[in-house]
Formats: C-alpha cells, structure tokens, sequence
C-alpha cells in the first residue's frame, strides 16, 4: 500500500502544529476574550477572522495565524464579513454606540421613542434594546427616568420651584410624577427642596462587637444602617444627608427595632424580618435585591453580580451600586468580591467586610 504523498504530508504535520497551538483552542471556543491577541486565516477561502467568529470553522491545515489584523491583509488575506476584523471590536462598537445614544437621551428635552433610538443605532428596537440594558443595566426608558430624576433634584436644590423643576426636568405629567415622588426622591418634593424640612427621621445609637450601630427609620421603614467607631461621627453624617430634616434620637419605642439591627450584625443569617425604606434608581435597587439574594458564608465578585442581573457590561456601575447601599448588613454588599477573591472597597471599612465574611464562614 503506497504510502502518504508529500502534499499529504505536509498537510498532516501543518494540522499537526494547529492543533497543538493554543489559539486554535481559542478558535473552537469561539472565545471572545482571545479577541484583539490575534487573528486567523483561511486558505481557502482567502479571508481572516476574529478567533469569535461564528462562521463555519475551518480545517486546521488550513488555518495560519497573524497577531495584527494588518499583517493578515499584507499577506494577501481580505477581512471576512461577518466578524468584520478590521473594525473595533464588537463590545467597543456598542460601547461606542451606547454612550452615543445615552448623550442623545441627555440633550434631548422629550425622550425620543425607543423606535427613534433604534433608527439612530441602525438596528431594530430589540436589538438595540438588548444592547443597551447589557452595557448600562437599564433600558432607555429607565435611563431617560433616572436622568429626569437627576435633574429634578438638580433644580430642586438650586431653589426652583417643584412646578419649575417639574417641567424644567422634562416631566410631562405632574400627576404622574407625584405618584411616583416619594420614591424617586425620598419624600415629597417640597420637602426635598428644603433640605428635608419636616421630613421626621428618628434614629438611636448602640454598640456592637464591629463598633458602634446606627440605625435611622423614615415612617416608611429603615433608611440608614451606619457603622463606625464612635456615635458622634455616625450622627453628623445623618445630619448632613438631611440637613432640614426633624431627628428624634433616644425614642424608648426604637429600642427593639435597634436591638433587631444589632442582632443581624452579630448573627448576619439571622432571618429577623425588619421593615426597609430602601431609596435609589431603578438600577441600584435590581443590584440591591440580587444582594439580599446572596446567602451567608457565599460571596460573588462585581462581574458575577453584573451577569446575575442580566447586565454583564455594567461592572463599574454595579460596583457604584454597591458603594452607594446604606444599609449595612442588611442589604449584604460585604459579600462582594474582587475577580480574585480579594475584599474590594466597603463604606464602613475593610477590617468590618472581614469580620463579617468570617463570621459568616464559621471563623
């Protein structure tokens, strides 16, 4: 039986290297990570591609490798329409073309429609949408509210009137924005104008094995659960998030909603129901619920959490989500942490998000 032939061979040994080269690994997986590091080429087809590329995979004796895109084209390759190698890459497109339609959403006095959006991106209105929500964790038509609310507070803290500030933010409806008031701002506007004048807010200080334990309630429930080393601290900053406000500190009567607090610090599996008066965007509160949904002793890292509320793109703006809970413990942001496993940032400092984990792993 005659053996292979020369041009066999040399086919079978350049399959051979391929294979035994990791980024034909990346190219079966069709890994987007591996984007960017290097490009291949199909002889014959006579195009290259992005190691994503969804088309039809090729042989590996075949396949020849370049690390910059240029180099595949001086070799006499063309760029294959689909993957589009001589563009940015895909997540940079969207990237791009997201902040360009969040830049639209600001500057515009009505929020365009979702169909308008679309037609500015070039792609139907559920793609556009998909995108959208992955890189921002929200749909355009939240964004647009959170912008309406920012600026609302905006002009309501400069000292325009809440009619004003109202049409000037870009509510159309005053009806439909005092429906929602109390939880877009906190409390009603005109109160929120003032500073949180006759907004009444009680709070009580106790102590704990992390220090001391500050615990506010708004009629609504909690809004506050502070941690520090001493009370006076504690109580200045709840002062200066509500300067107009009516506080009530040493109410008998808050003593067992602070004693409830103080026990989820020192046990955080305790199941102990307490009421919350949880304040924030739209975004922040998905990221807030996904925490409460961690159980003791577990941790994710930020990029687990952005995937867990469906918005993998929005690393940054979960980890802002995190910073910004203040309620300690209770909404768990401690259970967050790095890619590595290492403790990222916590409001109330690092030595207390250890402690927590600890106490929660068993230490």
């Amino acid at each position: 039986m005659p053996g292979p032939t020369p041009s066999n061979t040399a086919r079978s040994t350049r399959a051979t290297q391929v294979v035994a080269d990791p980024r034909w690994a990346a190219i079966l997986a069709r890994d987007g990570k591996a984007d960017g590091h290097f490009f291949y080429a199909v002889s014959t087809t006579g195009v290259y591609c992005r190691p994503s590329c969804g088309a039809r995979q090729p042989r590996p004796e075949n396949v020849a490798f370049f690390t910059t895109a240029a180099d595949a084209a001086a070799a006499g390759f063309r760029p294959c329409r689909r993957c589009q190698p001589d563009q940015p890459p895909l997540a940079e497109r969207h990237a791009a073309l997201v902040t360009t339609l969040c830049r639209h959403l600001e500057q515009a006095e009505t929020p365009p429609s979702l169909a308008m959006l679309a037609h500015e991106a070039g792609f139907s209105p559920w793609h556009m949408h998909r995108i959208f929500k992955a890189a921002t964790g929200l749909t355009p038509r939240q964004y647009a509210a959170a912008l309406r609310t920012h600026r609302m507070q905006a002009r309501l803290t400069q000292g325009e009137s809440v009619t004003e500030a109202l049409h000037g933010a870009g509510f159309g409806s005053a009806s439909g924005f005092y429906a929602h008031s109390a939880a877009l701002l906190g409390m009603a506007p005109g109160r929120y104008r003032a500073g949180g004048a006759e907004a009444h807010i009680r709070y009580a200080i106790g102590h704990s094995s992390l220090g001391s334990v500050l615990v506010a309630a708004s009629p609504a429930g909690i809004c506050a659960i502070s941690l520090g080393d001493g009370p006076a601290a504690l109580v200045e900053a709840l002062h200066a998030r509500f300067p107009q406000a009516r506080l009530t500190g040493g109410d008998p009567a808050f003593a067992s909603l602070l004693a409830r607090v103080i026990e989820r610090v020192e046990d955080p599996a305790s199941a102990a129901a307490l009421p919350l008066d949880i304040r924030g965007t739209a975004f922040q509160q998905r990221v807030w619920q996904a925490l409460q949904a961690i159980p003791p002793g577990s941790t994710l890292s930020y990029t687990e959490l952005a995937q867990r509320i469906g918005a993998p793109r929005a690393v940054r703006a979960v980890a802002g989500a995190c910073a910004a809970n203040l309620l300690a413990v209770v909404i768990p942001c401690h259970r967050v942490v790095r890619n590595d496993g290492a403790l990222a940032g916590y409001r109330w400092g690092i030595e207390r998000k250890r402690a927590l984990l600890d106490r929660e792993a068993g230490h």
